[in-house]
C-alpha cells in the first residue's frame, strides 16, 4: 500500500499503481464490489433469500435466485443498475472521487476512463448518490452553524437581475445551503435550503443537535429564539469573529473548500444538482482518518439501496 503522508501516520493510502493491481480487470472490480455487498454472503436483491445460485453464461445477470426465480447481478438494486460501463471503471471513478479533496471534475473522468463526457457526468452523479447518509445521531456540541450561497457573480448577471439584487435584503439568484460542524467529532453535516428564515435554520439546528449543547453561530436574526441551547453569536457586522469559544471558523473552512472546488473544478453547479456536490464534500470530509481503501469500501456499500436514472437527472 501507498506510503501514510505527514501527519496521517494512521492513514493509509493508494497509489495508482497500486489501484491498476488491485483492479486489472472487470472480473477482479465486480468481485470487488460483490465483497462489499454481500460480505456475510449473496442474497436476492428482490427477495432478499440466500438460496442462489450462479448460472453459466448468464452475463450480464450472472445469479438466479431459486426462490423468486429473479435473475440479478451486483448491480441491481443500486446506482450501477442498467449502466453499461465496466466494473473497473466504476472502481477507478470511486477511487478518483474518494481522493480528489477539491473535487473531480466529468472532463477529468471522460479523459482517464476513456467514455463520452455526458457519460462520465451521469457516471458521478450516481456515486454522488453514495455519499449521502441519514441525518445521524444529535451531535452533543459544541457545534458551529452557518450558512453560504451558491450562484453566479453580481457583475455576470443581466441587468435587470442587478436591479432586483439592489432591492433585495439577500441574496437573489442564488441557492442557499446551511451547515453545521461539530468541534469534538470535527464532523459536517449541511443540506441545501429553500429559504433563511428562522423557522428553517432553528429547525436544522433542533434536528441535528442535543438540548443543551454549545451553539454557535454569526449575529443573523433567524438564529434568535433557541433556548433549549446555550447559543452564542459573534456580531460579524462590527467585525467581530471570534470572542472566546464563540466563532464559526470551522464550518466557514468547509466553505472555503467546498466554493474553491466551485470555482476551480466544476465552475458551474445547477442548483437542482448541487445538493449532491454537498453531499459528496461532507462525506469525504466526515472520513479523513480512514485508509483509501475503506474510503472507497463505504462508498460502494453507501451505493446500494439507491437509484437514479437519466431521466430522472436531467428532469428534475
Amino acid at each position: 500500500m501507498a506510503r501514510k503522508g505527514p501527519g496521517k501516520a494512521h492513514r493509509q493510502g493508494l497509489t495508482v499503481i497500486e489501484l491498476f493491481k488491485m483492479f486489472p480487470d472487470d472480473a477482479t472490480a465486480e468481485q470487488w464490489f460483490e465483497e462489499q455487498r454481500w460480505p456475510d454472503g449473496r442474497f436476492c436483491p428482490d427477495c432478499g433469500s440466500t438460496n442462489t445460485v450462479a448460472v453459466k453464461n448468464r452475463k450480464p445477470m450472472p445469479y438466479r435466485c431459486r426462490d423468486c426465480r429473479g435473475h440479478f447481478s451486483v448491480r441491481k438494486g443500486t446506482v450501477m443498475q442498467s449502466s453499461k460501463v465496466g466494473f473497473q471503471k466504476w472502481a477507478i471513478a470511486l477511487y478518483m472521487m474518494t481522493t480528489g479533496l477539491k473535487g473531480t471534475s466529468s472532463m477529468k473522468v471522460y479523459r482517464e476512463l476513456g467514455i463520452r463526457q455526458g457519460t462520465a457526468w451521469f457516471l458521478m452523479q450516481r456515486i454522488r448518490e453514495g455519499f449521502a447518509e441519514g441525518s445521524g445521531k444529535p451531535f452533543p456540541g459544541p457545534v458551529e452553524v452557518d450558512e453560504t450561497y451558491f450562484g453566479g457573480e453580481r457583475r455576470n448577471m443581466s441587468k435587470t437581475k442587478r436591479k432586483a439584487m439592489n432591492k433585495s435584503r439577500g441574496p437573489v439568484g442564488k441557492t442557499a445551503v446551511v451547515g453545521m460542524k461539530d468541534r469534538d467529532s470535527n464532523e459536517v453535516r449541511a443540506e441545501v435550503v429553500h429559504r433563511t428564515d428562522g423557522a428553517t435554520l432553528q429547525g436544522f439546528v433542533r434536528e441535528h443537535t442535543e438540548p443543551g449543547a454549545a451553539v454557535y453561530t454569526d449575529d443573523a436574526a433567524a438564529y434568535r429564539g433557541m433556548p433549549e441551547f446555550d447559543h452564542e453569536a459573534v456580531n460579524h457586522t462590527v467585525s467581530e469573529y471570534v470572542r472566546g469559544q464563540a466563532h464559526t471558523n470551522g464550518i466557514e473552512s468547509f466553505w472555503a473548500m467546498l466554493k474553491r472546488a466551485h470555482k476551480g473544478t466544476f465552475h458551474k453547479i445547477s442548483p437542482k444538482h448541487l445538493d449532491r456536490y454537498v453531499n459528496e464534500f461532507s462525506g469525504r470530509h466526515n472520513v479523513p482518518d480512514r485508509d483509501t481503501v475503506d474510503q472507497m469500501a463505504g462508498l460502494a456499500r453507501g451505493m446500494v439501496g439507491k437509484r437514479l436514472t437519466y431521466r430522472e437527472l436531467v428532469s428534475e
